[in-house]
């Protein structure tokens, strides 16, 4: 339901208690976390709060390990000019970084960091909320329990490991149309209306009751057949961690902690939202972490799944996870849960891909010229709201230094 007058009130007495603070104190975050997900923040309001976005609600550690991974340093003149072709204009970095409203912003090329970047007050030490780069995330966890003999294929029907799932939308569903959010359940994704199944996810949330958003999932409707209809669902990676707990026996946070987080160099802990204390991940979106330790899961992606050379995925996973798919008889750029992002042609010749999430949070990444670009920011609304759109300034990146 959208505030009332009351609500509108209390928000503003927080408003200005963020405002007023200093600028290290802690933010009242959990108070409006549905402003959040609306746009309806100031832009200081809103970089405070998604700097500490991990007070919101109940969380668990994904803690790294004792070795960190060196990133280097950038060179000082960092990016080199270049110009950003975009909406039939040139734009130059300080266009992208002002329009934007860009945060923090890292370019690798191989294991040389190219370009770092903090503003808007954050810092290297500042864990950010990923937005639906944490759907990335999850599907990789389902990649390494399939390598870790915890589930056997994409191919199972979710009910194999989700028996309270019978029954409903998902009963006959397989775990590869779940990632690829053809599973013909019903959803609405818009954050911004107070009547759709997302904010209704975010109510749930909020409320923090046990089991409440996979109650509320085994409950919805099948509009087509799965494997037939793509449709955005962030309900969908809800279930996607369900079911990495139920075939592994173990939290997203432990088990990213244990077979990726803790292995990468990680330089920080990760936090991970909760459906309640003790309870489920919320898997859609949750994650907080550093710009840098973002590169570092880029990284490890971009490599292929392979750490210390021991394989952590199955062989081909991050090629089939990101690849674009053929679905009701069109291209579609998206994999399981990973966005394929063509070149300024509209080609896939480099096998470009990328992690996003709301309002310009982004993990690009292209395996044939081994450049990663790592985005985070803090614009007006989940969506459309920016200047120059992140996929032309990605290839004009790369058409600079590739």
């Amino acid at each position: 339901m959208p505030p009332t007058m009351e609500q509108d009130l209390q928000h503003a007495e927080i408003r200005a208690e963020i405002r007023d603070a200093p600028a290290d104190a802690d933010a009242p975050v959990a108070a409006l976390m549905v402003d959040v997900y609306s746009g309806r923040l100031m832009p200081d309001e809103q970089v405070r709060v998604f700097g500490q976005t991990e007070r919101a609600f109940a969380t668990r550690t994904v803690r790294r390990g004792a070795a960190v991974r060196a990133l280097g340093t950038a060179p000082a003149a960092g990016l080199p000019e270049f110009p950003i072709l975009a909406n039939d204009t040139t734009y130059d970095l300080y266009d992208y970084m002002s329009r934007n409203r860009v945060a923090g912003l890292l370019v690798m090329q191989d294991d040389a960091l190219v370009h770092e970047q903090y503003e808007l007050g954050i810092t290297a030490a500042t864990r950010w909320l990923s937005m639906s780069m944490a759907k990335s995330v999850s599907t990789t966890l389902v990649g390494a329990a399939i390598r870790d003999g915890y589930i056997a294929s994409v191919e199972d029907p979710l009910t194999r490991y989700l028996p309270e799932l019978s029954g409903s939308g998902y009963d006959g569903v397989s775990i590869r149309a779940l990632m690829q959010m053809t599973s013909g359940v019903q959803w609405d994704d818009t954050h911004t209306n107070p009547a759709s199944e997302r904010r209704r996810m975010l109510d749930l949330q909020i409320a923090q009751q046990p089991g409440a958003i996979m109650r509320y999932m085994a409950g919805l409707p099948r509009t087509s057949p799965p494997g037939t209809l793509w449709n955005y669902s962030t309900g969908e990676t809800h279930v996607v961690g369900a079911l990495v707990r139920a075939a592994t026996g173990k939290w997203l946070a432990d088990y990213l902690s244990e077979r990726i987080w803790s292995r990468i160099g990680t330089e920080a802990d990760a936090a991970w939202w909760l459906e309640s204390p003790g309870g489920l991940e919320v898997a859609g979106s949750g994650l907080c972490a550093t710009l840098r330790d973002y590169a570092r899961f880029g990284r490890f992606i971009l490599e292929g799944g392979v750490i210390d050379g021991e394989a952590a995925l199955p062989e081909g996973w991050t090629a089939e996870a990101t690849s674009a798919r053929d679905i009701g008889g069109q291209r579609l750029d998206y994999g399981y849960m990973w966005w394929a992002v063509p070149a300024r042609d509209g080609s896939l010749a480099d096998g470009a891909f990328s992690a996003r999430g709301i309002f310009g949070q982004y993990i690009y990444l292209n395996p044939a010229r081994r450049i990663q670009i790592v985005v985070l920011s803090a614009r007006s609304k989940p969506k459309g709201a920016e200047a120059i759109l992140d996929n032309d300034f990605f290839n004009s990146v790369v058409e600079a230094i590739g």
